[in-house]
């Protein structure tokens, strides 16, 4: 059975300009309010600082960077290793030329959407349905109302494990829906993101649509991990959910929406393993329903409550 030890992991790590915490709580950082610790939860000063430590971390430590948790489930017994969450250090926002926006990793979506038409630039309105941060939506691909980040971005960068700055184009990330095909040990620190001239006034229409519709579609003011499942070929996840009779079902204080089944919602003290077996649950009966498997889209990391993977 698995134990985290910050302590002791934290005796082993190089010194950083950032911060590290033992044993941090998550549960606080994670839109679901659920879930254990990070053994070590280290915060970046910046780029540089994120390279120098993963250069020098010994390399049987395992690392998993995270945004604002919106699109995560962090299991009960915790994160062994070190989890890095990027800060101030990764908001920065510039426009360059060419009618493009350079973002850092940790800047919300939302705020890009509204960046861009500030500066009268069209075709990043989509982000502001996308309740993450540009780190998040790198890794996965995030897209929402017909947009996708394969569309806009130009180039991203990221830090390996070894402590090298890459810099990859748009082909180099091997997108394909709400997936991203570049190797799973980078961690991304900013992206270059191709707008085009629009007309402001038009820009905040369409934002504003698309907040009413998210507002009335989406439990976005409950405590949600946002869309649960990729959707199927084809198909839509919420439908053959609601199909299969689980809209409402609950597991503890775990619940599927009410208001849109693709979403599970903490109504109260669930732990995320009720939180984990509802989406089995949910998983297992539209498979019994439809004979389509589910596939995860939150992110699930860490250790169950019994200290197993």
């Amino acid at each position: 059975m698995a134990r985290l030890d910050g302590e002791a992991l934290l005796k082993r790590l190089p010194a950083v300009r950032g911060r590290l915490e033992p044993e941090a709580a998550l549960a606080d950082l994670i839109w679901f309010r659920a879930g254990g610790p990070a053994e070590v939860l280290y915060t970046p000063a910046d780029e540089a600082d994120l390279a120098d430590f993963l250069k020098a971390a010994p390399g049987d430590v395992a690392v998993y960077p995270i945004g604002v948790g919106s699109n995560l489930l962090v299991r009960d017994g915790g994160v062994p290793g070190v989890v890095i969450r990027m800060g101030k250090g990764f908001s920065g926002l510039t426009l360059e030329p060419g009618d493009r926006i350079r973002a850092g990793a940790a800047v919300l979506d939302v705020r890009v959407a509204r960046y861009a038409q500030e500066h009268g630039l069209d075709a990043l309105t989509f982000l502001r349905g996308i309740p993450g941060t540009i780190g998040g939506a790198l890794r996965m691909n995030a897209g929402a109302y017909g947009g996708e980040t394969k569309d806009v971005l130009v180039e991203a960068r990221a830090v390996d494990r070894s402590g090298t700055i890459h810099v990859l184009s748009n082909a180099d990330m091997k997108y394909t829906y709400r997936h991203c095909g570049a190797p799973e040990n980078l961690i991304f620190t900013s992206a270059l993101l191709q707008g085009r001239p629009g007309d402001r006034a038009a820009i905040a229409a369409a934002m504003d649509k698309i907040t009413e519709s998210r507002e009335a579609t989406q439990p976005v003011k409950s405590r949600t991990g946002g869309s649960t499942f990729k959707n199927p070929p084809g198909r839509k996840s919420w439908q053959l959910i609601d199909q299969a009779g689980m809209r409402g079902f609950a597991v503890g204080p775990a619940r599927v929406s009410e208001m849109h089944c693709n979403f599970l919602i903490n109504e109260g003290g669930a732990s995320a393993s009720q939180i984990e077996a509802l989406g089995e649950a949910v998983r297992a009966k539209v498979k019994a329903t439809s004979g389509i498997d589910l596939e995860w889209e939150i992110k699930r990391i860490g250790l169950k409550a019994g200290g197993t993977a």
